[in-house]
């Protein structure tokens, strides 16, 4: 789901084999498509988008634009996607100045499909939508109650935890990755329990199992099937205790000694990798760029990934297309294309996305399951990651889950940096949800 939503940093960069190209030729003729040429000329489609989301670096505008010489692509991107959605929605509640295709975060997704739905487009039979080759959970997540589907899938973040193999040797813990996964595997309370092992047995003192017990948080979440709402769409964030044992378990971390107090993708924590100060980090797919970019060259073969202890996502987005778009017709056309199987596998060999195709068409083939990782001992993430999207029921989400998990993620910072009563952080959490939202 979303990270809160309003820190997930999208700055992503998976280094693939050659194998991942190979996938883009095989999949190229399936994923081209017709022209979408119009009878008045020449066709502007506006595209909106935030951080990396990887189709202009992995050079698909400039390939659709040779396909269609009648489209220009002009895609509008926002440097991060709290700025986005905050600008969004003055045109969200006029209806007015949306564009073509917006994309939107998993986090938000429930609002388009919920009280927003009126003015986005079906795309389930959009022409060139192929929607067996999404994950059912991925396509479930923008299907509205009437079956409509208003967001085609761009990316997934599926679950693993990447490590420090240096630090867990001299901690005396395993490190090779498939033992490594056998420590905490079935239940996040062993990955804390093995975080407690680390600090007993560390020879240095300084160490830190983990960066922060947010993530933690956001990975137990993300992968339960009812956290904030029910299957009939009704909040239940204060009285579920799905959510209560995630909150607890991630203060436990905090209150241990095992976190290094870091906030996620804040200058500190991108700064801490070089410095080597934790040993783990919960690690959806996307998680690699940063790491890899942070930790710098030093870092490379001494990171290493292990499957997570349950099925779990965190983050992705949706292309979408508003009804009031002057070019609808070829914006269905574009978001189509660009999250069809042949394309979603051009995003995941860039050099500078390595976004997760949404696509299980993509993840299955030999080329994308097959590919492994040099920075992270060449960890084979198309099969650690394909397995995880594999295994993931569909979620009960609602329109204000970035909403919740942002006050609930605050909520254990203060536990962790101002050492508040878990308890009190708690309560003071779901009096800022309820004045959010304005619901019991």
């Amino acid at each position: 789901m979303t990270s809160g939503t309003s820190d997930r940093a999208r700055a992503r960069r998976v280094t693939t084999t050659t194998a991942a190209s190979a996938l883009v030729l095989a999949l190229a003729a399936t994923g081209c498509g017709g022209s979408s040429g119009s009878a008045s000329g020449k066709v502007t489609v506006r595209i909106s988008t935030f951080s990396n989301m990887g189709f202009n670096k992995s050079g698909l505008f400039e390939e659709y634009e040779r396909l269609h010489p009648n489209i220009t692509v002009k895609e509008d991107n926002a440097a991060d996607e709290t700025t986005y959605w905050q600008a969004l929605q003055p045109k969200l509640s006029s209806g007015q100045g949306l564009g073509d295709i917006v994309s939107i975060e998993v986090g938000r997704i429930r609002t388009i499909a919920g009280k927003k739905a009126g003015m986005f487009t079906d795309l389930a039979h959009a022409p060139g939508v192929q929607p067996g080759s999404f994950y059912p959970w991925k396509w479930a997540q923008a299907r509205t109650d009437d079956g409509k589907v208003l967001g085609l899938g761009t990316d997934i973040g599926p679950m693993a935890v990447c490590y420090r193999k240096d630090l867990f040797q001299q901690a005396g813990l395993p490190t090779d990755r498939t033992a490594v996964g056998a420590l905490w595997a079935g239940d996040w309370a062993k990955y804390v329990d093995v975080g407690e092992r680390f600090q007993k047995q560390t020879k240095d003192k300084s160490l830190r199992f983990m960066d922060t017990g947010n993530g933690l948080y956001n990975a137990m979440i993300f992968g339960q099937i009812t956290s904030y709402y029910d299957a009939s769409g009704k909040l239940v964030h204060e009285s579920n205790p799905g959510v209560r044992r995630a909150y607890d378990l991630a203060a436990r971390a905090n209150t241990s000694g095992m976190t290094a107090k870091l906030q996620q993708f804040q200058a500190n924590w991108r700064k801490s990798f070089s410095a080597a100060k934790f040993a783990t980090v919960v690690c959806p797919s996307w998680m690699l760029g940063q790491i890899s970019q942070n930790s710098g060259p030093s870092g490379e073969g001494k990171w290493d990934i292990a499957k997570a202890p349950a099925p779990s996502n965190w983050g992705g987005s949706f292309l979408t297309v508003p009804k009031n778009s002057k070019v609808k017709e070829e914006a269905e056309k574009l978001a189509a294309w660009l999250t069809a199987p042949a394309q979603q596998a051009k995003v995941f060999a860039s050099a500078t996305a390595g976004n997760f195709p949404s696509s299980r068409t993509t993840a299955a083939d030999p080329a994308v399951a097959g590919t492994r990782n040099p920075y992270f001992t060449h960890a084979p993430v198309g099969q650690i990651f394909g397995d995880a999207a594999k295994s993931m029921p569909t979620l009960n989400i609602g329109p204000d889950q970035g909403i919740i998990t942002n006050a609930i993620s605050t909520g254990l910072t203060r536990v962790e940096q101002q050492g508040m009563d878990p308890d009190k952080s708690w309560r003071q959490a779901m009096s800022e949800i309820k004045s959010a939202i304005g619901k019991d």
